[in-house]
């Protein structure tokens, strides 16, 4: 990377650094983007590093002046970089990336004042430690989630998990005793992405003695003005939903072509679409989603109610939220099983859809009265006088203060 060479010594130079998957890069880069909207001067930088293949895919995207790109070399070989094997990328983030992100500080001017960690990234923390610069660590996911870490030795017992709190064996326990051993000791700002609507925060608060920010919902709401091939489940989707009767427009990266045909004259199939705005439009009744937060909260800030389809992650416990908390959704997969395990009928798919999208049942009409009143509490989050501005406000204050005092 060409080092940047500055005029003064004023800058305030954060380094984000997210975790090397899609869902995660993109709340960082909003978080990044907020953070810049909001301050009244330009000596703000943010150097948003990612791997030397995410800046292939997102090295072009349009970014503010004040935000510029560095990357590391990759980690792993670029065919198990994304979903083939989550497994080995999550080992390789924790193993492999803190030499290269270490070496990159070296590197880059003006000095580095504040490190925005993915909170997963917990060996970020002992970088900012050793080089005296503060670190803010960023949760992407739940806060709910968040508090499930927190209380991770009483959800596991002799290797077996007392909930369902991940369908998979990623996060390993010394990962994550060393995770919140550095949110207890050593960071010095938490940045959350959630809404005090959504999840409340007293008690999470309380047992840090660091400051707690709510940002969110951090969606791009600015904007608006597992290999599938060989999966049988997608053709059960594809089949269940063309009898169902209801028109759809189906997001399937890569399996347009060969979907095109099983999902008949009711759907359109598409590779890409700018989500939030498709949910936004006055026409769309309800949301299939496999419940990553970032899609949770685009659905709740567009008001659309979620017919859930969890697969594992966080995205079974957004489910429960959605459930069971809010009220403003149904789950298709009525048990939490592991998805090699079970296959849902086009059947049971056709009939929940159907009953998904009747808009003169009780139990329909209770549901998107809710979400409703939910998205105007979170759509007020980022006006104003909203504790989403108020939060960002806050931090960007302090990080100026701790700036200065340094």
């Amino acid at each position: 990377m060409n080092s940047m060479k500055s005029e003064t010594t004023s800058v305030r130079h954060m380094v984000a650094m997210p975790y090397p998957g899609r869902s995660h890069i993109n709340s960082m880069m909003n978080l990044c983007k907020l953070l810049v909207s909001r301050t009244d001067d330009k000596l703000i930088l943010i150097t948003f590093v990612v791997t030397e293949e995410w800046l292939l895919f997102i090295g072009s995207e349009p970014k503010p002046d004040n935000i510029r790109f560095a990357s590391i070399s990759n980690i792993i070989p670029s065919e198990l970089g994304r979903a083939a094997d989550i497994n080995g990328l999550f080992e390789a983030v924790l193993t492999k990336m803190e030499a290269p992100f270490e070496q990159l500080l070296d590197r880059i001017e003006p000095p580095v004042t504040l490190i925005m960690s993915d909170s997963i990234l917990f060996w970020a923390v002992g970088v900012g430690n050793r080089r005296n610069i503060p670190v803010a660590s960023f949760w992407p996911m739940s806060a709910t989630m968040f508090s499930r870490f927190q209380h991770w030795d009483l959800l596991v017992q002799n290797g077996q998990y007392l909930v369902d709190l991940l369908v998979t064996h990623m996060y390993c326990g010394d990962s994550v005793t060393l995770f919140l051993g550095c949110l207890k000791h050593n960071i010095s700002y938490s940045v959350q992405s959630t809404s005090s609507n959504l999840e409340p925060l007293m008690l999470l608060r309380a047992k840090f003695s660091f400051p707690v920010y709510t940002i969110g919902p951090l969606i791009p709401c600015f904007k608006l003005g597992d290999n599938p091939s060989l999966s049988a489940q997608m053709d059960e989707i594809a089949a269940g939903l063309s009898s169902s009767g209801v028109r759809f427009l189906w997001v399937a990266r890569g399996e347009t072509s060969r979907l095109e045909k099983a999902c008949g004259e009711m759907g359109l199939l598409v590779p890409w679409c700018d989500q939030l705005r498709v949910l936004s439009h006055a026409c769309v009744g309800g949301f299939w989603t496999h419940c990553g937060w970032n899609s949770v909260q685009e659905g709740i800030f567009a008001g659309v109610p979620l017919l859930n389809f969890p697969l594992g992650m966080d995205q079974i416990t957004n489910s429960k939220l959605i459930v069971e908390d809010w009220k403003i959704g149904w789950r298709i997969k009525k048990e939490v099983v592991r998805v090699e395990n079970f296959l849902v009928s086009r059947d049971t798919i056709r009939e929940d859809v159907v009953k998904f999208m009747d808009m003169e049942s009780s139990e329909g009409k209770q549901m998107r009265r809710r979400v409703k009143e939910l998205q105007e509490k979170c759509q007020h989050e980022i006006t104003k006088d909203g504790s989403s501005e108020i939060n960002i406000k806050s931090f960007i204050r302090d990080i100026s203060l701790q700036h200065s005092a340094h």
